[in-house]
């Protein structure tokens, strides 16, 4: 991979900067033809020794819902303005990773009921264009999971109903322009099909089952795979800062892209890894 990120000395940081997640500063713990594993904190990705600059970034990030994530120094518990004032954090650090006209697709909740009603997905807008990010469209996943539902408000009552959307957002930002021309012989492998159809801000396919994956918060494979050929050419950089059980980095090796993802959990690390070795890699078609 190129374009490596020279690290911010250490009197160039800011103390604070990794609050309220404090973890170890990246480090590459695996590394083949295809993808990067790196055990550490995203938020601090600007330490690492390298880091390739991505073209594009997909992520689905903690959402303060109070989700065991294992044994690492993140609380998915903390107080909702904490947690915002995380996610400025490491999405400063996405912008500054990302390459020139990089994009950064966000799968988030639309809304949270946790400690009341919070309009998660609208912060989020704010917070990554106060950062630097431009944002460019918002694709609505229907998940069709209406599992979450426990409750209803006043049951058959105009007091105090709730309505609940069975669907997730992916915000879609970039930086610097949107326009991104092939460069260097790249070409992108999208069908005409999928091309009219996945530009259709209305995707519907089912989540991913957390117990077969073996991670709490697990996306389907189809959400990157439609993102990465969707957004990014062949042999293209994709970053995932919260890999979590790898889906990412195995999309996008088998579309013929090179990937990197963090993950501050060991044991989601050494998941990923094993994900990653039971994949087949289309980079030697895209080569």
């Amino acid at each position: 991979m190129s374009a490596v990120l020279t690290p911010l000395p250490p009197d160039g940081l800011d103390p604070s900067a990794d609050r309220p997640q404090t973890g170890d500063i990246p480090e590459v713990i695996h590394k083949d033809a295809c993808a990067w594993v790196m055990r550490g904190d995203s938020a601090r990705l600007l330490e690492a020794v390298e880091t390739p600059a991505a073209n594009l970034i997909i992520t689905s990030p903690p959402y303060a819902l109070g989700v065991d994530y294992g044994q690492t120094v993140y609380a998915d518990d903390q107080p909702y303005t904490s947690y915002l004032e995380w996610v400025r954090t490491w999405a400063t650090t996405l912008y500054r990773v990302a390459a020139a006209g990089g994009r950064a697709c966000i799968n988030i909740p639309l809304d949270s009921n946790k400690g009341g009603k919070r309009a998660i997905y609208a912060d989020y807008l704010r917070i990554f264009q106060e950062v630097g990010w431009t944002y460019q469209t918002s694709i609505v996943w229907n998940e069709q999971n209406i599992s979450r539902r426990t409750a209803w408000g006043s049951w058959l009552s105009p007091s105090a109903p709730f309505v609940t959307a069975p669907v997730e957002m992916i915000a879609v930002f970039y930086k610097g322009s949107f326009r991104r021309p092939a460069r260097d012989g790249r070409r992108g492998d999208i069908t005409r099909d999928e091309f009219l159809a996945w530009t259709l801000g209305m995707w519907t396919f089912a989540g991913a089952n957390p117990r077969r994956v073996g991670h709490p918060a697990p996306f389907p494979e189809e959400l990157p795979r439609r993102l990465i050929k969707l957004y990014s050419y062949l042999d293209d950089v994709v970053l995932d800062p919260f890999v979590g059980s790898g889906t990412t980095l195995v999309a996008a090796s088998r579309l013929g892209r090179r990937s990197v993802g963090v993950e501050i959990n060991p044991t989601f690390c050494d998941l990923t890894i094993r994900n990653l070795r039971g994949s087949s890699s289309g980079l030697a078609a895209a080569g």
